[in-house]
Order: C-alpha cells, then sequence, then structure tokens
C-alpha cells in the first residue's frame, strides 16, 4: 500500500456533477448518524463484465462484506463509525474507532470471516466523523470517479474509490503503469487531502489477456 500527501482545502463541487452528487446524497441515508457500519458498494449489472475481478470473486467480495459488518456489530456494537470494503478477498477498514483497542478488536473480527485473504487497516483514533464529512466525502469520490472517466488512458471501471476523511484510498487490479497514472488524477482533485494506494498489481500481459476479446466476424 503506498500513499500520497496533497494539501489544499474541500472545494463546493462544480454544477456539472451536482446530479450525480445528489442520487449519491439521497443513497446515503446512513449518514444521519455518527456511529454505525457501512459495507462498501457492490457490483451490479453491467459493471460486472468490466470489472477485473472473476464474477465469482465478485460475488464473494459482497458476501465478505456483509460477514464482516455483522461481526463488527456483534465486537463493537454502537461503538464507532466502520466502514468495510472488500475487493479481491481484501477488506478495507475505513472509519473511526474510539480507541486502538477498539481497532485491533475490530480488526480481529473481520479476521474471522471465511474466504478473506488479507485485511488493510486503516481505522483512524477519534471521534466518529460529522454528517458533513462525510458528504464531503461523497463528494469527492464521484469527482475522482468522473476524473477517472473523463481520462481516456485509464478503465474507471477497474478502480474502486473509496474516500474517508478527505483521503481517497484506490483499490483494483491494475499494472504499476494505471496505478501511477490513477493516483497522479485522483490527486489533482480538489479537496483530495491523501491518496493512498491499496492496489493489487498485475503485469501487462495479465492486463492484456483480461481485456475483451473481439468478437468473432
Amino acid at each position: 500500500m503506498n500513499d500520497d500527501d496533497k494539501g489544499g482545502a474541500a472545494r463546493v463541487v462544480p454544477g456539472r456533477w451536482a446530479s450525480a452528487l445528489l442520487a449519491l446524497a439521497l443513497g446515503a441515508g446512513a449518514l444521519g448518524g455518527c456511529t454505525g457500519l457501512v459495507v462498501g458498494g457492490a457490483v451490479v449489472g453491467g459493471l460486472m463484465v468490466t470489472d477485473r475481478r472473476t464474477s465469482g470473486a465478485q460475488v464473494e467480495d459482497q458476501a465478505i462484506e456483509i460477514k464482516a459488518a455483522n461481526r463488527l456489530r456483534a465486537t463493537l456494537g454502537e461503538r464507532g463509525h466502520v466502514n468495510v470494503t472488500s475487493y479481491n478477498r481484501m477488506a478495507l477498514l475505513t472509519g473511526e474507532v474510539s480507541t486502538e483497542a477498539d481497532s485491533a478488536a475490530a480488526e480481529q473480527a473481520v479476521a474471522q470471516v471465511d474466504n478473506l485473504q488479507s485485511i488493510v487497516n486503516e481505522l483512524g483514533i477519534g471521534p466518529a466523523s460529522s454528517v458533513q464529512a462525510r458528504m464531503n466525502d461523497i463528494v469527492l469520490t464521484s469527482k475522482v470517479k468522473a476524473s477517472f472517466i473523463d481520462a481516456a488512458d485509464l478503465q474507471a471501471h477497474a478502480i474502486k474509490v473509496v474516500t474517508e476523511r478527505s483521503q481517497v484510498y484506490l483499490l483494483g487490479r491494475v499494472t504499476e503503469r494505471e496505478a501511477k497514472r490513477a493516483s497522479d488524477v485522483a490527486r489533482s482533485v480538489p479537496g483530495v487531502r491523501k491518496v493512498i494506494r491499496v492496489f493489487e498489481l498485475i503485469s501487462e500481459a495479465e492486463l492484456a489477456n483480461l481485456q475483451p476479446k473481439p468478437a468473432p466476424k
């Protein structure tokens, strides 16, 4: 996992993203409270075709997120604000808990989930983030995703974006070239404080094998 620091305060999102962000905000019903568990977004519909995980891994990731959330709820109760995002059987923990002991307990609870291969614990120690901070994170996530779509040399749907406290986490199966480019693009988004790479690196040859094959004529 690599990271890059970037200064700069959060700014108001430009109007061209307003509709998309409104939809995201309306879907973020869990933001009303300061505690709780959030399960990472599931891959559905056509996105499964462009995802570089196998279909089995995608389904397994959804199951891991649900099982991890259940274990965390049993372990922490209402203490803290914890997000679980699984990508190719790697669980990323983000959010806030009150103590180092709770952070360790959260990691141990998630480690008991079946078929999980690794855990990246990025939980912050301190009070749960405010509703405004979480809304700002939603805005930044949308802006980073939009920037990936605008970048002609990136396959946007191959990269998962998670934002916590203005820190952007990038997940996906990518080449070193793609990882560097995605990090540079994310760093350029106004309001992003830090970019943390949680990529699974693959070779250019592996990438070529993952590309859709042309239909026979």
